[in-house]
């Protein structure tokens, strides 16, 4: 069978060889592309197999420790305002102020969902993306990080995956090591797939 994708390996062949694994690492960084898309991509572009899938592992992975950092910082600003509106709840309740008390609960109540997201009642299952969360969600719950990190990408890009962790309460050292984790075996097993397929297609 013909390679139908001469053109791309031309144009790969004019990038310096120094450059092509930076344009797989920048290609890896696009969610829902992300390591294995971007591995994909560079071998069938005529990059060497194994230099395509390390910078994707690179260029993923290297976004998904941005998203967890970023998302701990954030979440632990919520969470630092929660806690002071928790403690003027109870000055205020010692104070015999109930209304004051409610209106914190209700204030508490709304960072709780801006950190973990929509509640599954209110999930819109109908997008791709509620649906993963959904998937996500259980997989946590029945199989922990570990086991839903491995099986995440089936639902959801990792850097989603990696924000929707941070946003439960996981630890950003535990949710980056699995992502990398599963970012390695993700990316692996499609730029062997993807090597193998063009080896035995003749391309």
């Amino acid at each position: 069978m013909d390679n139908p994708y001469p053109w791309l390996q031309d144009f790969i062949n004019q990038v310096p060889e120094i450059l092509q694994p930076v344009m797989v690492a920048l290609v890896a960084a696009i969610p829902y592309i992300e390591g294995e898309g971007a591995a994909a991509f560079g071998i069938i572009a005529g990059i060497n197999p194994l230099v395509a899938a390390l910078a994707a592992i690179t260029g993923n992975v290297l976004c998904v420790i941005a998203v967890v950092l970023l998302g701990s910082r954030i979440r632990g600003g919520v969470v630092a305002r929660r806690a002071r509106r928790s403690a003027a709840a109870s000055s205020a309740a010692v104070g015999g102020s109930a209304r004051a008390t409610s209106t914190v609960a209700t204030a508490t109540a709304s960072d709780a969902a801006s950190v973990s997201g929509p509640a599954t009642a209110g999930e819109d299952d109908t997008t791709r993306r509620g649906k993963g969360r959904t998937k996500l969600r259980r997989w946590l719950v029945r199989f922990g990080v570990p086991g839903a990190s491995i099986l995440a990408p089936i639902a959801l890009p990792t850097m989603l995956t990696a924000a929707f962790f941070v946003a439960s309460g996981v630890r950003k050292e535990w949710v980056i090591l699995w992502q990398i984790i599963a970012i390695v075996l993700w990316t692996g097993a499609v730029a062997a797939a993807a090597a193998g397929l063009l080896a035995l297609l003749g391309w």
